[in-house]
């Protein structure tokens, strides 16, 4: 069944409007990313035995100053909800990876901090998902298509782009 015929009719401007194509690019896009994440995070597992999440967890932690992010500033670079995160850091600060502390500059804030013990993890996990990034993802396109699908998708988030248009996402 078509789009439309699901929708109904409506008031809105063609520019609102999902056509046929439009459709099949939005269900592309959403096939793309679950296909990879399953597969990285399928990887990451086997050869480290680390979720993808905590993945991203060390590699925002290891960008940051200091090698540490407030929770809520993790939450957002990692896109989970503070509960979702606060879980996931619990589980990773049993496993050693991550410390937290209490914001020094504000006592109700806490601290997520990388380990000594975290970063070897990041080390020896990232030659893995780079790999796969490589693998499964950039070797479909060439180097200039790479360069403008990274355009492209850039257009979609929010107005914080570094200054050549690429976003920090996804664990590197």
């Amino acid at each position: 069944m078509a789009v439309e015929e699901v929708i109904g009719a409506s008031s809105e401007t063609d520019a609102d409007w999902v056509d046929e194509r439009g459709m099949r690019a939005w269900r592309g896009l959403l096939q793309a990313h679950a296909y990879v994440t399953r597969v990285l995070e399928a990887e990451l597992e086997a050869a480290h035995h680390l979720p993808l999440a905590s993945y991203d967890v060390l590699v925002q932690l290891s960008e940051a100053p200091g090698h540490e992010l407030r929770m809520s500033e993790l939450a957002q670079a990692v896109l989970l909800s503070r509960s979702g995160l606060t879980r996931l850091v619990d589980r990773m600060e049993r496993e050693g990876l991550v410390a937290r502390r209490t914001c020094p500059s504000d006592a109700r804030g806490t601290l997520a901090t990388l380990t000594p013990h975290g970063l070897d993890q990041l080390r020896a996990a990232s030659g893995t998902h780079l790999k796969g990034v490589s693998r499964h993802v950039l070797s479909h396109f060439s180097r200039a298509e790479q360069d403008q699908l990274a355009e492209l998708l850039g257009r979609l988030g929010p107005p914080c782009a570094d200054h050549d248009g690429a976003r920090r996402h996804a664990g590197g």
